[in-house]
């Protein structure tokens, strides 16, 4: 019953908007050292506060992290932008942690992955094809799967039927709603 501590080891946050900046702060206070690749850099003011390194090159960050971070929305840009090419750039020692969306994640690669060894592990709250989850994943002692829940709390629970009624009371009143989704995104 042997593991690894993660003091000072590196984070890659792939996706660096409110909640990959929510999980670079509590990953700072467990001593990691952060790193991210996002379409835009963060202003130099916010990446000082929260310690993180800029990465242009997803690849290139990739291939140094301890543990990589899954925070991106789902679009037809980000679908399969961790592929098989770029799982293999993955460390032997390394983990992945998507609690963003599972059509982000090759899943059948990272399956294969995990159970070669060339991926140490990883820890799923969403799958590419949910509800069914890759039976590879599920029966490896290696991966850590819940059943999309990150977001199942109280506090949470009530944010979201408060953002449905905003959005709602937005369109009755005549104004675009707030988080309006776009065609572009499907």
């Amino acid at each position: 019953m042997l593991g690894h501590r993660i003091f000072g080891k590196r984070l890659g946050i792939v996706g660096m908007g409110r909640i990959g900046q929510a999980v670079a702060q509590r990953a700072k206070a467990f001593g990691l050292q952060i790193h991210y690749h996002n379409r835009k850099r963060l202003p130099h003011a916010l990446e000082e506060e929260l310690e993180a390194t800029y990465w242009e090159s997803l690849d290139q960050m990739l291939s140094r992290m301890d543990i990589v971070s899954i925070n991106c929305p789902h679009t037809p840009a980000t679908y399969h932008l961790l592929s098989a090419r770029r799982l293999k750039l993955l460390k032997p020692s390394s983990y992945i942690v998507n609690t963003a969306r599972g059509e982000v994640i090759d899943e059948n690669e990272l399956a294969r992955l995990i159970e070669a060894g060339s991926i140490a592990g990883a820890g799923l709250d969403v799958y590419e094809h949910e509800p069914a989850v890759n039976p590879k994943l599920l029966a490896s002692d290696r991966v850590v799967a819940l059943p999309h829940m990150s977001s199942a709390t109280i506090e949470g629970r009530v944010d979201m039927g408060e953002k449905v009624i905003i959005n709602i009371k937005a369109f009755l009143d005549g104004h675009a709603p707030p988080d309006k989704v776009h065609p572009a995104m499907f």
